[in-house]
């Protein structure tokens, strides 16, 4: 009989730490999801915020094409390409000086043509 008893303590033991086993494992994957869904909002927060800022500098790039073509459409001997496209290759972390390129590209193609002055009508 003793060794049934033990037998018997020694189940109910096992079932014990296989219970706290299984309940600890479920802490930790619901801890685990809902540190999961705070990573998963935080990158949507993150992916909307890059899709605002490349709309924004899309539209003011577009601006700028558009005050450079007013600027050319002077010179009757010049004529302006078509609309940049996006370069697929261009890093987000850069575009703040892809931004000032553009603004100082402008600003030397403004200064150019009025340094034509009434040579280049």
């Amino acid at each position: 009989m003793p060794d049934e008893a033990t037998a018997a303590v020694r189940y109910k033991e096992i079932m014990g730490l296989a219970r706290k086993a299984a309940d600890d494992l479920r802490s930790w994957e619901l801890a685990r999801a809902k540190e999961l869904d705070g990573e998963i909002a935080a990158a949507e927060q993150r992916v909307r915020e890059a899709t605002d800022r490349e709309q924004t500098t899309a539209e003011r790039a577009h601006r700028f094409w558009r005050m450079a073509d007013d600027n050319i459409s002077r010179l009757s001997w010049a004529q302006l390409g078509p609309d940049p496209e996006p370069a697929p290759s261009a890093r987000g972390e850069h575009l703040d000086r892809y931004a000032e390129n553009v603004r100082s590209a402008y600003q030397e193609l403004t200064q150019a043509v009025q340094n034509l002055g009434w040579r280049a009508r």
